[in-house]
């Protein structure tokens, strides 16, 4: 070494090396950031951005989306055990009343593999929630309400033992739900959970058409689309299809699920629900869509390009193929059989003509089979008052208001579009079908919108930094004065 050469003491060295590649961190950290917020703007313009793509736990450290409209981040990571579950409460709500099948089913076997599907569910629910960390809130709670009123009326025996048996199993659902709405946090993981497992139900009608289409289009329902593999009534499948097609354009229109994805979902399900000649179903799809792009109208450049097209295909249409759908929708009825709503009418004034004691009016006459006199009620407002009563009614009621209420108080966003798109559905539907006093698909798709509903949980605060052992407290001393460079000594060789 030169013994001329000066030497930089150790610490101002190192503090400059340090200063330097820190500049260097930041210049490089700033260039991977801009590059890394150019690739998420672009995924996010294609819509491929997901939950886990855009929002994290902030417990741990991840950066949060927070652009408009943007999907709440989850309170934790939703284990795939959920969505198994909720596969297995869509598979009790089947029900085991259809058309006749390719195989036949017998009833006992399909009410054994509907139950044991139930009961499988609670048991993997409690398995992944062994804690009863709960966030149902009001709309549970009313439900909860509504099985106890139930079990009053049904203790009578007035309906047989099967009454207490629907009890059993609407306190087994509702039980689910409540342990699943640990995860009810805003997010849309439910809604894919439930597009995805009505999907695969669909999957099962069109593979039945296929193998056998006289099985699956039968003279004894008009030639109205039924499940050929596993009995379901062509309501049940326009059902189906009508609310995952709903549930999958919003997705699009939200920008959380791409163009193909969405396609793959839409169209085979418009062509089952076409040929299921559903009209409650299709009725439903276009209030619920109107409705939910009608929320998202004044914030969303898509939603208001999707609705005037929309308009103008509906306006051709009904131009160029008017008298096709009239012949679709009337489905070959004539005016009296149309005004009476394919005799629904005439079970509804004889259900309201029964007489019945003040215990039942208030009770109800115990869970059933949502029959009068052996014909189908097929309106939701009076099984339930025929079943649980005016307490029945009132404890629909409220659970309806609070959601919509709920609903409407939020500012727009994605979630807030699907809850409204699900309310409403069901709240229309409920006119010519039954199913929200019991365990039904109804209850599922509340339950949905619940979950959207639903804020999302607070981020758990930072552990607390541990203490310092006690010692003394150290004494500053005096500063040390800088010598400057050119008065330093030369190293001795």
């Amino acid at each position: 070494m030169d013994p001329h050469e000066e030497r930089e003491p150790a610490g101002r060295a190192g503090q400059d090396g340090q200063d330097g590649q820190d500049g260097q961190d930041g210049q490089d950290g700033q260039d991977g950031q801009d590059g890394r917020a150019w690739q998420d703007g672009r995924a996010w313009q294609d819509g491929a951005g997901t939950t886990a793509d855009t929002a994290a736990d902030t417990a741990t450290g991840t950066v949060v989306d927070t652009r408009p409209g943007a999907e709440p981040p989850p309170a934790a990571r939703t284990p795939r055990t959920v969505g198994v579950v909720w596969g297995l409460l869509v598979l009790n709500t089947l029900g085991s009343a259809g058309a006749e099948t390719i195989v036949p089913l017998p009833r006992s076997l399909i009410q054994m593999v509907t139950m044991g599907a139930l009961v499988l569910a609670f048991a993997l629910a409690l398995l992944v929630n062994p804690r009863l960390r709960v966030r149902g809130g009001a709309f549970l709670s009313l439900l909860t309400l509504l099985l106890v009123s139930s079990v009053l009326s049904s203790a009578g025996l007035g309906s047989g033992f099967g009454a207490l048996f629907r009890c059993g199993r609407l306190a087994l659902f509702l039980g689910t739900l409540w342990l699943l709405s640990r995860w009810w946090d805003g997010s849309h993981t439910f809604v894919r959970h439930h597009i995805r497992a009505y999907f695969l139900v669909l999957g099962s009608v069109a593979a039945g058409a296929l193998v056998s289409p006289g099985t699956a289009l039968p003279d004894l329902y008009g030639g109205r689309l039924v499940g050929a593999l596993w009995p379901l009534t062509p309501p049940q499948i326009g059902q189906y299809a009508a609310v995952i097609t709903g549930l999958a354009v919003l997705l699009l229109l939200g920008r959380r699920t791409d163009r193909r994805s969405a396609t793959v979902v839409v169209v085979p399900s418009l062509v089952l629900l076409a040929l299921t000649h559903t009209r409650t179903a299709t009725l439903g799809l276009l209030v619920g869509l109107l409705l939910a792009i009608g929320s998202l109208f004044l914030s969303s450049a898509a939603a208001r390009r999707f609705f005037t097209w929309t308009v103008v295909v509906a306006a051709v249409a009904a131009v160029g193929f008017g008298s096709a759908l009239q012949a679709w929708f009337l489905r070959g009825q004539d005016e009296e059989n149309f005004s009476s709503l394919t005799g629904r009418a005439k079970v509804w004034h004889a259900l309201l003509d029964a007489p019945r004691t003040v215990t039942e009016q208030v009770f109800g006459t115990g869970l059933g089979d949502k029959s009068f006199d052996g014909l189908p009620i097929d309106n939701s407002w009076l099984a339930v008052y025929h079943e649980q009563g005016l307490l029945g009614v009132s404890l629909i009621a409220a659970a309806l208001l609070v959601l919509g209420t709920v609903a409407l108080l939020r500012p727009p966003s994605l979630s807030r579009a699907c809850a409204l798109f699900l309310i409403s559905y069901c709240a229309l539907a409920s006119y010519t079908e039954a199913g929200l006093g019991d365990a039904s698909p109804y209850l599922l798709h509340l339950a949905v919108a619940a979950s959207l509903l639903v804020p999302p949980a607070p981020a758990p605060a930072p552990p607390a930094a541990p203490a310092a052992p006690d010692a003394a407290p150290r004494t500053p001393g005096p500063p040390r004065r800088r010598v400057p460079r050119w008065a330093r000594k030369p190293e001795v060789p």
